[in-house]
């Protein structure tokens, strides 16, 4: 099983499901692809909150059949008409462990010896209780050693970059129960920054960081080339504004929560909205360390920011985001990446970061199917 692909290249397929499994609801969608471009037929999402007893919402821990039963709930829904049982499935960053390493430059039957001995010293298990895989993201130049005028260079010997990536098979043996109570066709699992990477980014070469705000937590990743050259986890998330709003303005959860979402930063109620900015402050400070972390380590500049996850939906937040960063800020906007119904241009645009994962886990589906 490979948890890596192509970001970019398509070809011809028919119907399939990108599903994305998050904390506090399940996001879906369904593409076909026609005349050489990927389209939107249909997406839905089911919060998770209801099924634990909790609010929607809340982040959940649900076992696998609770899963299975909310994901066939979702796809049996009419508004929502699921047609595929032919599907990916994302795994959230923190069920992995991933890691670049720097080994000599072999040939591909020596590096499918060494990268497992490597991997070893990062993986905190033994790797038979793994599934591990790898992609070799290789250097161009030489190195060479400074030597005083008179002598000849040493050169070294030439380096590859190989990120690898491990899922626990306790892991994979959870979602495989979930396929199967569902009733699902699923060809694949894949790491949910892929499949955000590939449903957000272009093909640019300058850093950027991806904010992805869950409802447990935010999760940052600085990618470039394709690479993610740093992550952190924030852990504040969406429910944490609900949560505060809840203790500050004494609401219930589920009316703080509606208000939340349906009034965000643009109302005129100023207590409601500092309530809101308490916690944003916090997961922007944050940021902000991530960021400067990284680009005083590498010496480069992140040249943008990009918000997606259910909390990036809030009303106000772009703008807010905006001024928290000294370098460009947007929303994601992975139904960008695919043809969509004009009239539905505008509500797409808004809930457009929430389906970031299962718009990049579809286009993967698209891409592998045969």
């Amino acid at each position: 099983m490979s948890f890596f692909s192509n970001l970019f290249t398509k070809k011809e397929e028919g119907s399939v499901l990108g599903i994305d499994i998050g904390s506090s609801a399940i996001k879906i969608v369904q593409l076909k692809r026609k005349n050489g471009q990927a389209v939107l037929e249909t997406y839905g999402e089911l919060a998770l909150g209801p099924y634990a007893g909790a609010t929607v919402g809340q982040a959940t821990v649900l076992p696998p059949d609770k899963i299975a039963t909310a994901l066939k709930d979702l796809m049996k829904e009419k508004e929502v008409n699921i047609t595929t049982k032919k599907c990916g499935i994302s795994i959230p960053f923190a069920s992995s462990l991933l890691s670049v390493i720097e080994i000599p430059q072999v040939s591909s039957k020596q590096l499918e010896t060494m990268v497992p001995l490597e991997a070893r010293k990062y993986i905190p298990v033994p790797i038979s209780e793994v599934m591990l895989d790898w992609s070799v993201i290789p250097k161009t130049e030489v190195k060479m050693e400074d030597k005083p005028e008179g002598e000849q260079p040493q050169t070294t010997l030439p380096k590859i970059d190989v990120m690898i990536v491990a899922i626990h098979k306790d892991t994979i043996a959870r979602y495989n129960s979930v396929v199967t109570g569902a009733g699902l066709d699923a060809s694949f699992f894949e790491i949910e920054i892929f499949s955000t990477m590939r449903a957000v980014l272009d093909e640019a070469l300058a850093p950027v960081m991806i904010m992805d705000f869950g409802a447990a937590s935010t999760k940052l990743y600085i990618v470039e080339r394709g690479v993610i050259k740093a992550s952190h986890t924030v852990n504040r998330g969406s429910q944490d504004i609900t949560q505060t709003l809840s203790k500050s303005l004494t609401l219930p959860l589920d009316k703080a929560e509606t208000m939340k979402r349906s009034v965000g930063l643009v109302g005129t109620d100023q207590k409601f909205t500092d309530v809101i900015v308490l916690t944003l402050d916090y997961i922007f400070a944050e940021a902000n360390r991530a960021l400067l972390s990284f680009e005083k380590k590498f010496n480069k500049t992140v040249s943008k920011v990009i918000l997606v996850g259910g909390g990036a939906a809030l009303k106000g937040l772009s703008d807010l985001a905006k001024n928290n960063f000294n370098t460009e800020t947007v929303a994601g906007n992975p139904f960008g990446k695919v043809a969509t119904p004009a009239f539905l241009e505008k509500v797409l645009n808004e809930t457009g970061p929430e389906f970031a994962v299962a718009i990049g886990i579809a286009l993967r589906e698209l891409q592998e199917s045969e």
